[in-house]
């Protein structure tokens, strides 16, 4: 599996974002799994979303918000943060196609 393109817009944001990715396996389904950290590396929000193999017919994905909150609900401060985006193609067995990307992203208040 290979992505490409993994983007948040907008960027910088004050509110919320979009997660968008380009990937190479069209009619099939994906789990995604976003996990966002601080610079130091304390992880502090883990987005989970599935694009059903009906709906994903193309090779981007792009409906992945964020409304700027960590695990607790509460809006986390300005500042850089790196995110991790992982992303694996449904079912269980030996063959299992997955791919991750580290990027950054940038709150503004």
């Amino acid at each position: 599996m290979a992505l490409r393109h993994v983007l948040n817009y907008p960027t910088p944001f004050t509110t919320n974002t979009n997660f968008q990715f380009e990937h190479n396996l069209p009619n099939q389904g994906l789990e995604v799994q976003i996990q966002i950290y601080t610079v130091s590396g304390r992880l502090i929000k883990t987005l989970e979303h599935e694009v059903y193999k009906e709906v994903n017919t193309g090779y981007r994905v792009s409906n992945i918000n964020w409304d700027g909150l960590d695990d607790y609900g509460d809006r986390i401060g300005k500042g850089v943060y790196i995110y991790k985006i992982f992303v694996r193609a449904e079912g269980n067995n030996s063959n299992t196609k997955q791919s991750s990307e580290f990027q950054k992203l940038v709150i503004l208040k």
